[in-house]
């Protein structure tokens, strides 16, 4: 678990494409020619494409991420599909990724057992006789992989990254965010509504008649409810200095005394524990009360939500409709499930990430792209340097500092060093919710297995088939995916500016996490500490309050404002890392000049490869989601965003000053 994020280039998992790299005659074709590029940028480059390219019925977005997703779960079912297959010639870790994915796919199996997988934990939750059974249940179910009212795991201290210790967060909530439940908006107000309504609908699932479920849906929403008052919101929480409470056993006994912490811990399997970062202290104290002030019978009623939210996607279909309809359909805007292929090609990433990975780098990933890849990274850090020496408002130390920082960052491309070894994992062939529950609890016993040792600095946060990118502030690493470095990302054969576009813009913005708002606060070691002079932080921070402002302004479906508070690291990286693989790719073509690509200039395709990667068309239900409660902002505002602060850009597309896609005072830190 981690309580200070991993910097992603963007959430929602995605993955690469099978089929050839778009021709430039593609990449054009993408492009609306009726659209001015200096009046809205997003839409010259990325028209023609969102007009061809509607929203599919199982999506509640679509996007490139979401094109290169669907081509690789094609590769995924091809791996799994023949691993599925009995054959004695199977080799072990074959066998265990053929029998977990036939095993999720058997929903004959899965649909006659309807609710009876639910019926030994809710006896058991029913049981609690007083009080102290509540502790005692919270850690029975966290054994069973059920989280209650919060996380507990496993992460390096902030302020010693070489070594891992416990961390205890706030969590417990069923809505996206804790807004979800304090806005009095009439939107926030509706949704609340039909969440009761889908509460209710899974107790009657359950087993509940219609009076039980309708007096449990409320009861369940109340303690929620609660549990939001106590959350810290998410832009206080992009601060590490506010999720960062170090404190031993004793520590925490003292401020949440009504659990029993030492009985939690052996439940959990957890090893000898010294030191916790208590991440949301006042959170703790106040949602732990509730052992002692919140009415047993409101306790299980929540302990059986909680059961039955975590489980609903795995059991019959009658339950994965149910979840489907809210958390697909009402929360994100998609109009039918996805086939259930996909959702188990999706769970066995999940829980046998690195076994199916070493599959897909296999067929998907060479080392000659390995290759390639990293020497692209090579040119781009070579930028950033030359950047942090020529940014006048940093003073010598610090930008020595800053020059010491990336010099350490490690570069991690396409997979692991060492594979994850799941000898210990037992899968069982028409056990699916068993093996999906033992796959969990391996991870998690993995995870708790760190602490009180020095950090696995080999050990990444995704499987090698996403589409994703992260910068680890406490690694100070990028690590790429084999899933990304694919078209229309990156291909070695492919036009070097649509890859220093693509690839090279996200390569920069991981880097630029490294000292974005959040990123600034860790040194070259990965230990949170202040190396920055007080001036340079006070215009650090003027700086980075204009994107701020820049971003607030910004709006889309005509009433939907951007966070510019919540999505400020993004819009930093972003900025930053386009700017940066466009000095790369300049330096390189001093030695050699480009020729124009379909009538574009090399600097235009660079814009035009960092644009379409980010094409995307949006449910109204998933773009409210994504601005309500994502720090990532919608696609528009990352790519006009960063049009309107880099005169580069004006200077490609002859734009004039008025025009929207020039600003009066473009904001820049990197």
């Amino acid at each position: 678990m981690r309580n200070l994020p991993l910097l992603l280039l963007l959430l929602l998992p995605a993955a690469p494409a099978a089929a050839e790299p778009p021709a430039a005659s593609a990449v054009a074709a993408s492009v609306d020619r009726k659209a001015d590029p200096c009046g809205n940028f997003y839409q010259f480059a990325c028209g023609g494409w969102l007009a061809n390219n509607p929203i599919p019925a199982d999506q509640s977005d679509w996007g490139r991420f979401n094109e290169l997703a669907e081509n690789n779960r094609a590769i995924l079912r091809g791996i799994l599909d023949q691993a599925a297959a009995p054959s004695g010639k199977r080799s072990e870790e074959d066998r265990k990724l053929g029998d977990f994915y036939a095993s999720c796919m058997d929903e004959k199996a899965v649909d006659a057992l309807g609710a009876e997988p639910l019926r030994q934990d809710l006896a058991d939750i029913a049981a609690m006789k007083d009080a102290r059974d509540v502790s005692a249940e919270i850690a029975r179910l966290y054994a069973r992989g059920v989280s209650s009212f919060f996380r507990f795991g496993s992460g390096q201290d902030y302020k010693d990254a070489s070594s891992v210790i416990a961390e205890i967060d706030q969590g417990g909530l069923g809505l996206p965010d804790r807004d979800y439940y304090l806005r009095t908006d009439a939107a926030s107000a509706e949704m609340r509504a039909k969440y009761l309504e889908h509460m209710k609908k899974l107790f009657a699932l359950a087993g509940y008649d219609q009076a039980a479920s309708s007096a449990a849906a409320a009861a369940a929403m109340n303690f929620e409810t609660e549990l939001a008052r106590a959350s810290m919101d998410k832009v206080e929480r992009r601060d590490p200095e506010k999720t960062y409470h170090k404190i031993d056993v004793k520590g925490l006994e003292e401020l949440a005394p009504d659990m029993d912490w030492t009985g939690f811990f052996k439940a959990a399997g957890a090893p000898e524990i010294t030191a916790i970062n208590a991440a949301s202290p006042d959170f703790l104290k106040k949602a732990s009360a509730l052992i002692r002030t919140a009415p047993l019978a409101d306790w299980k009623t929540y302990l059986s939500w909680k059961l039955l939210n975590s489980r609903a996607d795995l059991l019959s279909r009658a339950f994965v409709d149910e979840d489907f309809d809210f958390y697909g359909k009402t929360l994100g805007g998609a109009r039918e499930l996805r086939p259930r292929w996909k959702r188990c090609a999706d769970y066995a990433d999940y829980g046998l990430g690195d076994l199916l990975g070493r599959r897909f780098v296999e067929k998907a990933f060479s080392p000659k792209a390995k290759a390639a890849a990293m020497e692209m990274v090579g040119n781009i850090e070579k930028a950033l340097s030359r950047d942090i020496e020529g940014r006048d408002w940093m003073d010598a130390k610090t930008r020595a500092l800053a020059q010491r920082k990336l010099a350490a960052v490690e570069n991690k491309m396409g997979y692991p060093d060492k594979w994850r070894d799941y000898a210990g994992l037992e899968v069982k062939r028409g056990d699916w919710l068993g093996n999906f529950l033992r796959a969990k609890n391996f991870e998690t016993r993995r995870q708790l297995a760190k602490i009180g040792k020095p950090v696995d600095r080999g050990d990444w946060d995704m499987s090698a088939p996403t589409v994703n990118a992260y910068y680890d502030p406490m690694m100070n690493s990028i690590n790429f995916p084999a899933g990304i470095l694919q078209p229309p990302f990156f291909n070695a054969a492919l036009d070097p500016a649509m890859n220093y576009g693509g690839i090279g813009g996200v390569i920069g913005h991981e880097l630029t996490h490294g000292f974005d708002d959040q990123g600034r606060k860790f040194d070259a070691k990965g230990n949170m500490s202040d190396w920055w002079t007080a001036a340079d932080a006070k215009e650090y921070e003027a700086r980075s309050n204009c994107f701020v402002d820049q971003y607030s302004s910004f709006t889309v479906n005509g009433n939907l404002p951007v966070n510019g508070k919540l999505t400020l690291g993004e819009n930093t990286a972003d900025n930053g890392g386009l700017r940066l693989a466009l000095m790369a790719l300049d330096e390189k073509s001093v030695i050699k000049p480009a020729k124009p690509v379909d009538g574009f200039t090399q600097q235009q395709r660079v814009f035009l490869g960092w644009a379409q990667v980010w094409c995307t068309n949006y449910t109204d239900a998933a773009l409210r989601m994504l601005v309500l409660s994502d720090p990532h902002p919608p696609a528009i505002t990352r790519v006009n965003g960063v049009a309107v602060n880099m005169p580069e850009f004006s200077e490609a597309f002859g734009c004039r000053k008025g025009q929207a896609m020039t600003a009066v005072k473009p904001c820049r830190v990197w």
